[in-house]
């Protein structure tokens, strides 16, 4: 996944990090912690300094793509400046996890504001923000009522028309061991199998490329996050892709597959208190609100202030647990592997 800076959207979020600026007590101490993380977005910079401000703690950023962050933690064990490991997708945090690279924390305020579904049992990490991986369709193209659930992806009215991201993606690899869980392996393979055999073009390495490839009609169908969508909307890529974007119709499945964006304390963090505190700071209802605003996501309740998602509507989620969707993962890849997705 790709990361670009977007533009600050200053009012939603001043008022975010005016409310954390009234729930947090000034720190008198000097600390520091450092932070890996795998999302680049200048709006988390500025939670990040809203931090510092309302704690006195100060926070050193690494960014990076999220497992380049898994390795070099792992590569430099107990030597590494990272207290807190931020990561997009349960399959990465329960990777880093299952690595023995987080270490267990709990907390009052993060058993409160985290949804039991959207953090790890065993309190390596917490979800600090909601991803829904939806169908786009090209209305020309492809009758938006003919799509009500994952399923009809492998409808053979499809053929031609279907344009996917390769099984590389984590978000595919998710949504094919939701369907895991919830459907069974024979009938996921089946479906795997009816949706590659839609497939006529090239695989595609990015959600923002297929959303241009349906608003231009190459594509009449595909699946992508929705802050992609939201994103593009936005203006936040461009003029020409708001164009795009604004041809496309979103649809979400009937249940809806839902991911997260989530943190956890390190192994081998040097001041796990203040790294616990930045976590519970940013799954808060005021700093979690800046946080998925930043990126066009779901905060962990509600639907947020987000113009761009509110024209989407509501979704049911399928009630997955996060949880389960990452201990999946390595049968969901085996099942992409053996049925063709690319």
């Amino acid at each position: 996944m790709t990361h670009r800076s977007r533009p600050l959207r200053w009012r939603p979020l001043a008022r975010a990090l005016a409310l954390v600026g009234l729930a947090l007590p000034i720190a008198a101490s000097a600390r520091e912690i450092g932070v890996y993380s795998g999302r680049h977005y200048n709006t988390d910079k500025a939670l990040y300094q809203a931090f510092t401000k309302a704690t006195g703690i100060q926070v050193k950023l690494l960014e990076a793509k999220d497992d380049a962050l898994i390795e070099r933690l792992r590569a430099e064990g107990s030597n590494s400046q990272a207290d807190v490991l931020v990561l997009v997708d349960a399959a990465r945090l329960t990777r880093a996890a299952d690595l023995g690279l987080l270490q267990r924390s709990r907390s009052a305020a993060l058993l409160r504001d985290v949804p039991l579904s959207l953090r790890d049992p065993q309190g390596r990490w917490y979800g600090l923000t909601r991803r829904v991986r939806a169908v786009i369709v090209n209305p020309k193209l492809v009758s938006p009522a003919s799509i009500r659930t994952y399923a009809d992806l492998a409808s053979p009215a499809l053929k031609g028309k279907l344009c996917l991201r390769d099984r590389k993606s984590v978000y595919n690899q998710s949504l094919v061991a939701d369907q895991l869980i919830l459907r069974g392996a024979p009938a996921t393979s089946a479906w795997i199998k009816g949706m590659t055999a839609n497939v006529s073009q090239a695989y595609f390495s990015s959600d923002t490329p297929l959303i241009r490839a349906v608003g231009r009609g190459d594509c009449g169908a595909a699946l992508v996050n929705t802050y992609y969508v939201a994103r593009m909307l936005s203006g936040g890529s461009g003029g020409a892709d708001q164009r795009l974007a604004s041809g496309v119709r979103l649809i979400f499945p009937n249940p809806a597959h839902v991911n997260i964006s989530g943190a956890g304390v390190t192994r081998y963090a040097r001041d796990p208190q203040a790294a616990l505190q930045l976590i519970e700071f940013l799954a808060s209802p005021s700093g979690g609100r800046g946080y998925a605003e930043a990126n066009d996501e779901y905060p962990l309740k509600g639907y947020g202030d987000n113009k761009e998602l509110k024209r989407f509507g509501p979704f049911r989620a399928d009630g997955l647990s996060a949880a389960q969707l990452g201990a999946s993962n390595r049968q969901a890849v085996k099942l992409m592997e053996a049925n063709g997705w690319n």
